[in-house]
């Protein structure tokens, strides 16, 4: 499966992307601002290619694993990031939520000059099965470029 994030905005603090999973439109995500010199947990994740692996372990699962019983198996992580740990595709809205980890929604909004993403706990039932998907498979990689649009 390919996987990939394609960021396409950015906000005073904030960058919007689109999450594609083998060239279909999943959800958009808000991440942190990208910035040149990192500030931990208000930055956003290099371009790169990257991969996705399964955390089982962390304070992170024990919530997810009891708001969403039926499917959690572990977060969904993008590791082997330069300077960059426990990064979890979640669920959240504005800019605040982030930690540096990309937040998912079924839509965005812009407000006083930053995005948020909204309807993000359907966006991660939606999209949660074929990331772990991915996460599972031979082909689990993850590629983040920047071609901004707007």
């Amino acid at each position: 499966m390919k996987t990939k994030i394609v960021r396409v905005a950015q906000g005073k603090e904030s960058t919007l992307s689109h999450l594609y999973i083998d060239g279909i439109f999943q959800c958009f995500l808000l991440e942190d601002k990208i910035r040149q010199v990192k500030i931990k947990g208000r930055t956003a994740i290099p371009e790169g290619k990257f991969q996705l692996r399964l955390n089982t372990w962390g304070a992170m699962n024990v919530s997810y694993a009891q708001t969403y019983p039926s499917m959690h198996r572990g977060m969904i992580e993008i590791d082997d990031l330069p300077t960059f740990d426990a990064v979890y595709f979640h669920t959240g809205n504005r800019i605040e939520h982030t930690a540096g980890c990309p937040l998912v929604g079924l839509s965005y909004i812009l407000k006083d000059g930053d995005y948020q993403v909204l309807q993000s706990r359907d966006a991660y039932r939606q999209v949660y099965p074929r990331l772990l998907a991915t996460a599972k498979s031979k082909d689990n990689q993850i590629e983040i470029q920047n071609n901004f649009q707007f």
